[in-house]
């Protein structure tokens, strides 16, 4: 950055600062005629730096006339289109991969589970007791998983939280994939055990990693994902199991984005590579993408599951999955056990929209164009930018910027469904090749940065 360009932009910061009476530097000292709590201590969340960070970041956007893409308000069922702001537009930031939210069946179902149960069973599992709900969804997922039980949960977040935090503890480690996620992270926290990561894919790192550090500990856990939810593509399992067996480490996988869209059958990531879905200890699952509900599952032996269901903190003490969810999430089993042409529809989808941006010389990183194609931008506002553009054009598709990604590995996410027609997709990818092309013509959005504060 040149010398005039960083006084630009520290005279801009100045002026944010000032203008939204925050300090990034130290909070700001209380009045002393403040009333204060007699005995206790107020907290002003609005001190905190990182907040004080957001009003600058907020300010900024504010000043460049850029909207936030967050958040957004939609109105009606999030399917291929979705409603914003009054407009219909094309939704590519959707997890309904096999076009089954909505799906009359699974309505149906639902509406059947509130006449039945209402929408809450009040307690947690063992407190309330069960309901036959419960055990047909855990008996339909381990049969799709191809392993002998199961178990739902609340949340998907949760569940790997809480799973981990279950399994190990301070005298175990987990070597975890870069880029994991954000809940196999926090159960690794959680747990107390070393977690070391070894970059993304790379199994001949990672068995570098094992063979230094394994014989410190008690147990140790592999985790990665059956298909990566940021770059979208997919890890070597043969390697992998191999590697498992030959250091005694259990591997877990989060078959969050594979689940319904990996296989012939949407199997998940065990059918799409052939191998013996009894060679991983612990299988991971979300509701919320393909099985068009809500919820996090793990599927394994009957020992695992009898283990977590009187030990794992995030299922005994977690209200039970509303019926309504599990009934849900049922019927979309049911369904696509019964019509394995919504698999094939999305990833001839999936392959169609990954030739074209590769044709249009959009950068898709490693993508195998299952379900998930990046379209890596590069900084942050470039990003955001584009996300907007492309709004304004009828085309909704959401950013994931920093710290989500690396500071340069900003992009638009296209989550590709079964419902998605070719013109949808063909013209998607046009409007995102010219938009971002015009773009990167334009004078450098940090330009107008630094002219906004001289």
């Amino acid at each position: 950055m040149s010398d005039s360009k960083r006084a630009a932009a520290d005279r801009l910061l100045s002026r944010l600062r000032s203008s939204a009476n925050v300090s990034v530097d130290k909070p700001e000292k209380p009045r002393r005629n403040r009333p204060q709590a007699v005995g206790r201590r107020v907290a002003d969340f609005s001190a905190l730096p990182e907040y004080q960070a957001l009003r600058v970041q907020r300010a900024t956007a504010d000043m460049l006339k850029i909207d936030v893409p967050f958040f957004r308000m939609h109105d009606g069922r999030a399917a291929d289109t979705t409603i914003i702001d009054g407009h219909t537009v094309v939704n590519f930031s959707t997890y309904d991969y096999l076009a089954l939210n909505g799906h009359p069946r699974v309505v149906a179902e639902a509406k059947a589970a509130i006449d039945r149960y209402g929408t809450s069973v009040g307690a947690s599992r063992p407190t309330a007791g069960e309901r036959p709900v419960y055990r047909e969804l855990e008996a339909a997922l381990a049969k799709f998983h191809g392993v002998e039980d199961a178990l739902s949960f609340v949340s998907g977040h949760a569940t790997n939280v809480s799973v981990i935090g279950a399994l190990l503890t301070a005298k175990d480690v987990i070597f975890a994939d870069a880029l994991a996620h954000n809940s196999l992270i926090e159960g690794a926290r959680l747990s107390g055990a070393s977690c070391l990561i070894f970059p993304h894919n790379d199994v001949d790192a990672l068995e570098a990693l094992i063979r230094e550090h394994r014989p410190r500990f008690r147990r140790a856990m592999i985790a990665i994902e059956g298909l990566y939810s940021m770059d979208g593509d997919a890890p070597d399992m043969e390697r992998l199991i191999a590697l498992k067996r030959r250091y005694d480490a259990w591997l877990m996988v989060d078959e969050a984005h594979s689940s319904g869209v990996l296989g012939e059958r949407g199997r998940g990531i065990a059918e799409e590579q052939g191998i013996d879905p009894g060679e991983v200890e612990i299988w991971m699952g979300t509701l919320s993408k393909a099985f068009a509900s809500t919820g996090g599952y793990i599927a394994g032996s009957r020992a695992l599951i009898e283990f977590l269901k009187t030990h794992c903190s995030g299922f005994v003490y977690s209200v039970g999955m509303p019926p309504v969810m599990a009934a849900s999430a049922l019927a979309a089993l049911q369904i696509i056990d019964q019509e394995p042409a919504r698999v094939a529809a999305l990833r001839a989808n999936g392959s169609l929209f990954l030739q074209r941006a590769r044709a249009a010389g959009l950068d898709v990183g490693p993508s195998i164009g299952a379900s998930i194609v990046p379209v890596i931008v590069g900084d942050t506002l470039t990003t955001v930018v584009l996300s907007n553009r492309l709004l304004s054009h009828g085309l909704y598709v959401t950013p994931i910027i920093f710290p989500a990604v690396g500071e340069k590995q900003g992009r638009l996410r296209f989550f590709i469904t079964a419902r998605h027609t070719a013109a949808q997709i063909e013209a998607a990818v046009e409007l995102t090749a010219g938009e971002l092309s015009r773009l990167r013509k334009e004078p450098p959005l940090f330009t107008n940065l630094a002219q906004a504060g001289g």
